[in-house]
């Protein structure tokens, strides 16, 4: 079975992340070592590799290889940093194989590092909005990539903290499910 899985990475490598102008080596090496179907639940590792969303837990997503390869690539990921994995397992496994310290936590969890701290955080799942605790985790020059959608659509973003405030760059379009708890509030409407 593990020769069907190294197969299957492969080709996701090739057919669903090169493709997808995902020409960062390092990125391209962590996901033709990470065992992505190891994160799966039971009976689902048939998924592992699918150009799919995968919820592993209630309400948690991780993300289709592309949008996950596209948005670490965003992010520029430095050996040696500092990353947050917010309920995201393979943005994490990724991260460890590129060679930063990777602290994980649930979506819902407090933060382990108030007021800075992390070079890098990613989530994987849409947010209605972005959290401010997921920013003041970053340190001075720190990035953030989450997708924010309002819509059907959502826009996977790269999110800078800077001494003045925050600066944000749309990377690519993306619609994974939101994460429980975090989709948009509901507004008034006449």
């Amino acid at each position: 079975m593990s020769a069907e899985f190294d197969i299957a990475r492969a080709n996701m490598l090739e057919s669903q992340v090169r493709t997808a102008d995902v020409t960062d080596l390092s990125i391209q090496e962590a996901i033709r070592l990470s065992p992505r179907h190891q994160l799966t639940p039971s009976g689902r590792a048939h998924l592992a590799y699918a150009d799919t969303e995968i919820e592993y837990a209630p309400g948690l997503w991780m993300l289709k290889p592309r949008d996950i390869a596209k948005l670490l690539q965003g992010l520029l990921p430095i050996a040696g940093e500092s990353a947050l994995a917010i309920a995201a397992p393979y943005g994490a496994m990724l991260l460890r194989q590129i060679g930063l310290q990777v602290t994980e936590i649930g979506a819902s969890e407090g933060l382990p590092i108030r007021g800075g701290g992390f070079d890098l955080a990613i989530s994987e799942g849409a947010v209605g909005a972005i959290p401010t605790a997921w920013i003041d985790a970053l340190v001075i020059g720190g990035r953030l990539g989450v997708v924010v959608r309002e819509g059907p659509v959502g826009r996977a973003m790269r999110v800078l903290r800077t001494q003045d405030g925050v600066g944000t760059r749309t990377l690519f379009d993306a619609t994974p499910p939101f994460m429980d708890g975090f989709e948009p509030k509901a507004s008034f409407a006449f």
